[in-house]
């Protein structure tokens, strides 16, 4: 994954893409082009269909470059991230309704609920990928090697406090997957999108 971008970067990058610089969006695709595809996988679980959201957000970028308001959106990684999310779970949608209709069973309540399900695992893996290297060295060593926070510490080198600190803030980061609304459709003309 690519690292923190600081929004200069985000910037130029923004003002070589409205001036239709086609080596910009070949460094934007080489910098988040696994972020996109991993994150429309997990909630497709469908290489192919990832394969067409990856396009679909990189398209958009292309032809949308003034869409990016870094105010409203923070950085360039997280409106990708986000496009990409929003994309996919209307892709989702949009693939269980038609299975759903040639089956005729199952219910629109389990449907959302599938969708839920998969945007919100979207949604963290994004949150953990983002975070910083310590906090997510510390969480991953909680959940992964189930060690408590004095078996963190020592591992990591910190203090007790230090340990407990990181693996608080990581798990509050993290709970915002399963609080946030899920985002919304895709922005109008976005990759199929009805809007």
């Amino acid at each position: 994954m690519a690292k923190d971008t600081p929004p200069r970067w985000d910037r130029k990058m923004q003002q070589r893409l409205a001036r239709g610089e086609a080596a910009a969006l070949g460094e934007l695709y080489d910098r988040y082009a696994s972020l996109v595809h991993n994150t429309a996988h997990r909630v497709l679980e469908d290489e192919a269909a990832a394969d067409q959201v990856t396009r679909e957000v990189f398209g958009y970028v292309w032809e949308n470059p003034d869409a990016y308001d870094p105010r409203k959106e923070g950085s360039l990684r997280a409106w990708i991230a986000r496009l990409t999310r929003r994309q996919a779970v209307y892709r989702l949608r949009q693939a269980e309704t038609r299975a759903f209709a040639e089956r005729g069973e199952g219910s629109t309540e389990e449907l959302e609920q599938k969708v839920r399900r998969a945007a919100v695992a979207a949604r963290a893996d994004y949150i953990v990928t983002s975070m910083p290297a310590p906090l997510r060295k510390a969480l991953e060593l909680a959940y992964f090697q189930r060690r408590d926070y004095r078996q963190t510490a020592a591992h990591l080198g910190v203090t007790e406090e230090e340990a407990r600190r990181r693996l608080r803030l990581g798990l509050q980061l993290l709970s915002t997957a399963h609080t946030r609304p899920m985002d919304g459709p895709p922005p109008p003309g976005f990759g199929g999108s009805p809007l």
